[in-house]
């Protein structure tokens, strides 16, 4: 029986992707498993997945990285899944006890702007230069990648074109979906934005679309969902203030809820948005979102992002818009609400595309054969 133990800073013990898709499929399949992340305080064993965790995020590097090798020692894996460089680089020392693959996958931007973002000019330019020099490392430390999207690709693809290397996007599991396909009534919708709440993530695109909405067809009742919270005091004094201007008189807004629990957070929904803006990480991203949507049985709004246009058609299903037109977005919304039967089309073709192409069983056997010939 094949070890493999994943190894994450950043990311929660029961990050969806980690623990409720890759290392519940491994263990179905037979492999002994094991999650370490450095996020929160969890140890115990749950689906035949053994986690032990510690909440040293914010400690230092080194001893992140002995933390990791502690783990490594005890488990003794025969392949480490690494999410970030720290961990990947606490995998290979591992490598000099142990012949161990090293998976790299590789799911976010590093650096992504959020490390570099608040630092002066001068400095943003050399930490720039630092990480993405690190990630370079740990690519080349790498025995394989994976990789959550195209995008993602670069630069370790092109740096390192022979390491195997396999597409692994975020599909969900069905068993995580509950669907909710809704027939609009006359002259009421219910709009949906889930996730960050900040200007980057369009939640004052959103806001100025519906506002165009309710300007154009007085007749029209609106409700509006939000399922989420600001990731900061910046980002929650700009969302107050987006309240405090706009003035909608039906809005629900709720904390973010349970992975188990997200479909059904939004089932009420007809119609969900994300509308983010157009800066370079954000393009070049594959929302996550998008899939549950989808299984979820309700058209979207998406900001034209290339990291969807590269993986996916959504126009049987939705629509990809400038995220600043409000104008075009606001008379796709109207549309809908005159012609039901157009929305109850793109709302049947969300579900049926989930069901045939973008569930994790569909990729869920090619995850777990990369996984076990990565030791070979």
């Amino acid at each position: 029986m094949l070890k493999v133990l994943f190894l994450t800073t950043a990311h929660h013990s029961k990050d969806d992707r980690i623990y409720y898709h890759q290392a519940k499929s491994l263990a179905d399949a037979g492999f002994e498993v094991k999650i370490t992340s450095l996020s929160d305080d969890l140890n115990e064993i749950s689906h035949q997945i053994e986690i032990e965790s510690y909440p040293i995020l914010h400690h230092s590097s080194q001893q992140k990285i002995e933390a990791f090798l502690k783990v490594c020692n005890s488990f003794q894996p025969d392949t480490i899944i690494c999410s970030e460089p720290l961990a990947v680089f606490a995998a290979h020392q591992f490598q000099k006890i142990k012949k161990t693959s090293v998976v790299y996958d590789i799911t976010e931007w590093y650096p992504a702007m959020s490390m570099i973002i608040h630092l002066p000019y001068p400095s943003k330019i050399f930490h720039a230069v630092k990480f993405f020099l690190i990630n370079l490392y740990a690519g080349f430390l790498s025995t394989d990648f994976i990789y959550g999207e195209t995008t993602k690709k670069f630069p370790l693809a092109y740096f390192f074109p022979f390491k195997r290397n396999i597409i692994l996007p975020y599909y969900p599991d069905s068993e995580f979906i509950f669907s909710n396909i809704k027939k609009l009534d006359s002259n009421q919708i219910t709009l949906c934005c889930t996730g960050q709440i900040s200007k980057d993530k369009g939640i004052g695109n959103f806001f100025k679309a519906i506002d165009l909405v309710r300007k154009k067809d007085t007749d029209v009742e609106i409700k509006i969902l939000i399922i989420g919270s600001a990731r900061n005091e910046n980002d929650r004094v700009y969302f107050e203030n987006l309240l405090s201007e706009y003035q909608f008189k039906n809005i629900e807004i709720k904390k973010p809820m349970s992975f188990e629990k997200f479909t059904e957070s939004f089932a009420e929904a007809d119609i969900c948005f994300d509308l983010r803006e157009l800066n370079f990480e954000n393009n070049h991203s594959l929302p996550i979102k998008l899939f549950y949507y989808m299984g979820a049985g309700k058209p979207v709004i998406y900001s034209d992002l290339k990291g969807i246009r590269q993986h996916m058609d959504i126009s049987g299903f939705g629509y990809s818009v400038n995220p600043d037109d409000s104008e075009r977005i606001a008379d796709i919304i109207l549309n809908y609400i005159k012609n039901p039967e157009h929305y109850k089309t793109h709302a049947q073709n969300a579900d049926q595309a989930f069901r045939e192409k973008y569930n994790w069983n569909v990729i869920k056997n090619s995850f777990t054969e990369f996984i076990k010939t990565s030791h070979k």
